[in-house]
């Protein structure tokens, strides 16, 4: 069965339109998804980039880009009060929990994506994330400590590393087999790729 390597930054809102599309896609092409979130600032220190958010011009059309793209999927998404903000917290708490259990940590991920980009939480706090893990029946007194535990820093940190030797700068950031596609509005090729085998 064909997997597609989902890769992003929980603070990107590009990431969290992919998040509410790519399960469908998989659906549609009998396909599963792995759920990959990092750090795409370890990316930025090696190509040179910034966050979208900090370029002058370029920062009033993205979250203008982000807000359309959001209306024609017919989705929710408020830009939060605090964008973008290090996802470290949210990403550690993944890896800890899909360590335990897969299928609750794609559901935590995406609980994370709408606890930001719908209901404005803070997900820089870490006992934000715990509430959205307990939410999904993870103890939240138990994520908590584990956060800071050697365990969770370093499944991120080999994660980040994964991402990066495969070539992955971005987020949204979909790999098929050796195959990258770059972006959500990448996302229609992918699926094309999947359903032609390539071309």
């Amino acid at each position: 069965m064909p997997v597609i390597d989902f890769y992003f930054d929980f603070s990107s809102p590009y990431g969290y339109l992919a998040s509410t599309q790519v399960d469908a896609v998989a659906a549609r092409r009998r396909c599963s998804v792995a759920w990959h979130p990092f750090l795409v600032g370890t990316a930025m220190k090696q190509t040179g980039r910034q966050p979208l958010a900090h370029v002058p011009i370029i920062a009033d059309y993205m979250l203008r880009d982000v807000q359309r793209y959001a209306r024609l999927l017919e989705i929710p998404l408020r830009v939060p009060d605090r964008f973008p903000v290090g996802a470290v917290a949210a990403s550690r708490a993944y890896y800890w929990i899909r360590e335990r259990d897969p299928e609750r940590a794609v559901n935590f991920a995406k609980a994370v994506y709408r606890a930001y980009f719908v209901d404005n939480v803070d997900i820089t706090d870490a006992k934000e994330v715990a509430i959205a893990a307990a939410a999904r029946g993870t103890d939240c007194e138990e994520l908590l400590a584990a956060l800071n535990e050697d365990e969770a820093k370093l499944l991120l940190r080999r994660e980040n590393d994964k991402a990066l030797a495969k070539g992955v700068f971005g987020s949204p950031f979909f790999v098929i087999g050796d195959e990258p596609f770059w972006g959500v509005d990448r996302l229609e090729q992918a699926e094309r790729w999947l359903q032609t085998r390539g071309w």
